[in-house]
């Protein structure tokens, strides 16, 4: 997969705090909040846009991949019912520590566990919603690497091996929900026609009307039906969200 000179969307949205003036380390959401100073990756714009957009219809049991802080498995939490259960896995020790440490804070605490554990050893009952913001970078560049650019690397999780996974963990019925950079995204999209995944719904995110394409949100299932399509613009002019980012993370960010 090309890997060229991918801007990290993380860096464009700032945390968000309360009036209390939360420390640096904290993300406060309007109904919960991510503690991020031990993880490699700290709440961004991939991982808000994922937990906003998955389609969470007729869901009992999510699976959340790579978690990181848990920030999109918390957002399933707060979108789905009580009765839905939601796990979480990831390889590193401190995401994981971080994620259940979160999800321990959260008013959804008894239906959401953490897992530390590799996708390819994960075992569990099939689950309806897989989601991942997953590795993405390949070959580029080269040991040793730091915590933030290793877990973007797909050295621990590659494309093939994520659908694989996600197929064997996935319900007959199940969806699978991902957010990558357009060149990976469209790789994926062919990868998983191979295996008998369809991608069904997009979205496409643009920093601003007149910016390249910078993320593809991708659902996959195994009935193919017509693509439905959809664009995402994060800013109208200047730092103003636009109607539609807004209405899509109304009901998380602080200043929506």
């Amino acid at each position: 997969m090309p890997t060229g000179n991918i801007k990290y969307i993380e860096t464009q949205l700032q945390p968000e705090v309360s009036v209390t003036r939360r420390p640096k380390d904290i993300f406060q959401f309007k109904h919960f909040l991510v503690k991020h100073d031990k993880c490699a990756h700290k709440v961004g714009t991939d991982g808000v846009l994922l937990g906003a957009w998955a389609n969470v219809e007729n869901t009992q049991r999510i699976l959340d991949i790579g978690t990181g802080t848990g920030v999109i498995a918390l957002m399933m939490a707060q979108r789905t019912h009580d009765d839905v259960h939601i796990d979480a896995i990831d390889i590193a020790a401190e995401d994981y520590e971080q994620a259940r440490e979160n999800f321990a804070l959260s008013r959804w605490a008894e239906r959401m566990v953490a897992h530390h554990t590799a996708l390819q050893s994960y075992q569990a009952q099939p689950y309806d919603l897989i989601v991942s913001n997953p590795p993405f970078f390949i070959d580029s560049a080269k040991p040793p690497l730091d915590k933030r650019i290793r877990a973007r690397h797909t050295e621990t999780l590659a494309p093939e091996e994520l659908l694989t996974h996600s197929i064997r963990l996935l319900q007959p019925n199940g969806k699978l929900a991902i957010i990558l950079p357009p060149a990976e995204g469209k790789q994926l999209i062919t990868l998983a026609n191979l295996k008998g995944l369809h991608c069904v719904r997009t979205g496409e995110f643009f920093s601003r009307a007149h910016k390249p394409l910078e993320r593809l949100l991708l659902e996959f299932q195994f009935q193919n039906q017509s693509l439905q399509t959809d664009k995402i613009i994060l800013y109208e002019k200047d730092d103003i969200w636009t109607d539609k980012y807004r209405q899509l993370t109304q009901n998380f960010y602080l200043k929506t």
